[in-house]
């Protein structure tokens, strides 16, 4: 339930008719919901239909809760808002109870954007967007946002993107965001999740799983601020599962960067497998990024790549890599990971991945798995 703010505020739930009245009478703010002349009521507008979706997405403004009951939602246009919720009054989009929800841009216009958002302090959480013809969900230059326990399935671009200037203090938790492919581009730019073309500090990745992409799991291109990237998953990236005679998809499980941009990424705790190219690639990034114990396994070139930068590795863990455990360059700070002199490399509990793909935990957190667990204090992923 969503805390109230402040001991004046009250929180209604509308019809989306009443909601949509309010918001007009008022000049397009929720507003008048109080008889004290206190600050304005959190509204809570429950939605189930398309129809009713698209209008809360265009009228929400700080303080608005939009609940979608369970079904499928076919918008007609990109659901975009730049409206700006604040740190005591957040917008939040959200399922109703524990429904499933998807919002499919099946019927959208080729090249367009499923969902959009350009403003700060947005909550959107237990969503399925899939089907788009072009990016999945959007995030740009937004502040504070909070994206949780969403799905990016199957979209013509990108699945999720973190884009623009100003992009500060952004979670993105337990996202699954798999099967995106850009048909147009022969699969060259559909990632899992892009931080891309934008700089903002404090943003933060964790709990994802990033897997059957076209291009890759996770791609931080020309993003001139540090990003952490922790506990996630990047696995079978780049394979031409489309049948396309001209693929171009990369397949990097972690790129981390690229584009003339140089920025300390910290990437801690993360795993990647079964990858057409890199398990982790700074991508010619020369930034002093942090990674620390990461795994990669079995990816089909170098499990780290970091032959140009500053990187600073310590207690990864690289086995069966068709290129070799890791091709560093001599600016490159190495220590205590399973390819530097005098460290054992611990076995796997299980290399069968099965369990990976399985039902998160109820709180969305990725399932639990003895896959590429070593059970060692001291090196690699703990798969958590």
């Amino acid at each position: 339930m969503r805390q109230s703010i402040g001991r004046h505020r009250r929180t209604r739930t509308l019809s989306i008719a009443a909601a949509v009245a309010v918001a007009a009478g008022a000049g397009g703010v929720y507003a008048g919901l109080l008889n004290d002349g206190a600050e304005a009521a959190a509204t809570t507008v429950t939605v189930s239909s398309t129809a009713e979706l698209e209008s809360a997405v265009a009228k929400a403004v700080a303080g608005t809760t939009i609940q979608v009951r369970g079904g499928t939602y076919q918008p007609a246009k990109s659901l975009k808002s730049t409206a700006n919720g604040t740190a005591s009054a957040r917008i939040t989009l959200t399922a109703y109870g524990s429904e499933k929800v998807k919002i499919d841009g099946s019927k959208l216009a080729a090249g367009s954007w499923l969902a959009g958002i350009y403003g700060d302090y947005w909550t959107v959480q237990n969503l399925t967007f899939q089907n788009s013809p072009a990016q999945g969900f959007v995030v740009t230059s937004s502040v504070g946002g909070v994206f949780k326990n969403l799905v990016t399935a199957n979209n013509g671009d990108s699945g999720f993107t973190l884009r623009g200037d100003g992009t500060t203090n952004n979670l993105v938790q337990n996202l699954d965001s798999y099967g995106n492919y850009d048909a147009a581009n022969h699969g060259q730019n559909a990632d899992g999740i892009a931080v891309k073309f934008g700089s903002g500090t404090g943003n933060k990745i964790t709990g994802a799983r990033l897997y059957n992409n076209a291009d890759d799991g996770l791609d931080l291109w020309q993003f001139s601020s540090p990003v952490t990237i922790e506990h996630s998953w990047a696995f079978g990236n780049g394979k031409n599962r489309w049948n396309d005679s001209a693929f171009e998809g990369n397949g990097n499980g972690f790129k981390l960067g690229g584009g003339g941009a140089s920025v300390a990424h910290s990437v801690n705790n993360n795993a990647a497998w079964d990858n057409t190219l890199h398990g982790f690639t700074e991508n010619s990034n020369t930034g002093a990024m942090l990674l620390n114990r990461n795994t990669a396994y079995a990816n089909k070139s170098n499990g780290f790549y970091f032959a140009t930068g500053k990187a600073r590795l310590a207690r990864n863990l690289a086995v069966s890599n068709g290129a070799g455990k890791a091709k560093l360059g001599g600016s490159t700070v190495s220590a205590a990971n399973n390819w530097d002199s005098g460290v054992a490399t611990p076995s796997f509990k299980s290399t069968d991945a099965a369990s990976a793909y399985g039902a998160r935990k109820p709180d969305g957190s990725l399932p639990t798995t003895t896959f590429l667990t070593t059970g060692s204090t001291a090196i690699g992923s703990q798969m958590n």
